[in-house]
């Protein structure tokens, strides 16, 4: 993909007021419209305790809990909002908890058996792709 200038894109976006505007200060806003999206699901199938550390799921309401050798599903969402039905459907779905949520990124992390992680994993993915319409990616384990 090859570089355009600042001219030939306002000519782009603007070919038949491109004359007009010529010239004058102009405002360029970039705007981040989120489709309907699972962009991410992975599976990390057995972690270990420095995983836990650096993604901080040993703090908060599961401080002093030792989670090592758990499974992680990792999943991100677009609208950010979304997250939140996912992390209803992935605790109704299977026997996994819910390590990190982030409503205003899209982020869902969630920790438990290997088998129950994959299980919610596929249950988020096929109810965003066949209830919901969102476009889906693959799950991806590790």
């Amino acid at each position: 993909m090859s570089s355009i200038t600042r001219e030939q894109l306002l000519e782009k976006l603007f070919h038949d007021d491109y004359e007009h505007l010529k010239g004058k200060r102009l405002r360029m806003t970039r705007v981040r419209v989120p489709g309907k999206e699972v962009c991410l699901a992975h599976i990390i199938g057995s972690s270990r305790q420095c995983v836990y550390q650096n993604l901080s799921l040993h703090i908060g309401v599961h401080e002093g809990e030792d989670h090592t050798g758990e499974a992680i599903g990792l999943m991100r969402f677009t609208p950010w909002e979304a997250v939140v039905a996912a992390a209803d459907i992935a605790i109704k779905s299977a026997g996994v908890e819910i390590g990190f949520m982030d409503r205003f990124c899209g982020s869902l992390i969630i920790t438990g058996g290997l088998p129950q992680v994959e299980t919610a994993v596929r249950e988020v993915v096929r109810s965003f792709g066949e209830d919901l319409g969102f476009r889906t990616c693959e799950i991806h384990k590790s």
